[in-house]
């Protein structure tokens, strides 16, 4: 995978006595999403400098597009990439126009890209309005905008969707659906897991700078083995023999919640359904619940 958008092999970060990054091991490839997750020092700012080159690795490979970022011929390739900054800061004189013009020319993206992407994250109608003027949602657009200049084939961003109204929020991830249509890698930081959950093909999570978990989102479920999540509404019978690893509650009148392994999802569906319920659903671990089970598994070893 030595020309995949981001290869890195043992990569390690340390100064002095901090280890900020130990041992990563990352490929990310052409079309992928991939949620970076972690408390406030778990290594993510980390990761995403190293991939922009920013500083070197104390120890280990880092290669962009099959190159070292830090090297010559890796800065020459930053035209392909994009980066959402957590807090985007601007020339604060300067209009919205301005702004996105100034760095068209220095990714030596087409000028027709800045009033393009003005229109598309909504700021058309601010464009010639000073930045100083703009409220903390008009500078995350603004900053989004910057990144996807030149049509990036590697995006990284870090808590895109801050300051963001719903619909803004929407509109950003339609814009990144087409970005991975098209084959743009996207690294993806946020603590708004929720948000991030329908969007990503993978999760990594970081803990004090150590990977606890990567992978799709069914295969943490299964490393995790929680149980799923079945909500009833209707009239189930207090005596009903559920197996031996289902627990069920009873939370209103005609409200019940079941706890179900994967061995027992299937016969206690079958037995639900038999007592003709109005109305049931079921709810998978949530990429949360994940979150929040490989952090204290970590801190329980």
């Amino acid at each position: 995978m030595s020309g995949a958008p981001v290869a890195m092999r043992a990569a390690s970060k340390q100064w002095g006595a901090f280890l900020a990054l130990s041992g990563l091991d990352l490929v990310l490839r052409p079309g992928e999403v991939l949620g970076l997750l972690g408390h406030n020092g778990a290594g993510k700012s980390t990761t995403m400098k190293l991939i922009l080159g920013l500083y070197p690795p104390s120890s280990g490979e880092v290669r962009v597009f099959g190159e070292a970022p830090t090297s010559p011929r890796g800065r020459e390739g930053r035209g392909r990439l994009g980066y959402l900054p957590e807090n985007v800061s601007f020339y604060e004189q300067l209009c919205g126009r301005e702004v996105l013009a100034y760095f068209a020319r220095l990714k030596r993206a087409p000028r027709r890209q800045v009033a393009e992407l003005l229109e598309r994250v909504g700021l058309a109608d601010f464009a010639g309005q000073r930045v100083r003027t703009y409220s903390k949602g008009m500078r995350q657009r603004l900053g989004l905008a910057q990144a996807l200049l030149g049509e990036p084939e590697l995006l990284l961003l870090d808590e895109p969707t801050v300051g963001l109204d719903p619909i803004a929020t929407q509109e950003l991830y339609r814009m990144l659906e087409e970005h991975r249509r098209r084959g743009a890698a996207i690294l993806l930081c946020s603590h708004v897991l929720p948000g991030i959950e329908p969007y990503i093909d993978r999760a990594m999570i970081l803990s004090r700078g150590r990977v606890l978990a990567c992978g799709p989102l069914d295969e943490l479920r299964r490393q995790a083995g929680l149980p799923a999540r079945l909500r009833v509404h209707g009239e189930l019978a207090e005596d009903t023999a559920w197996l031996p690893d289902v627990r069920c509650q009873r939370e209103s009148d005609r409200a019940w919640a079941l706890e179900l392994t994967e061995e027992s999802k299937l016969a206690t569906l079958r037995q639900v359904l038999a007592q003709h319920p109005d109305d049931l659903w079921l709810e998978n671990p949530s990429l949360e619940d994940l979150y929040v089970h490989f952090n204290r598994q970590a801190e329980a070893s």
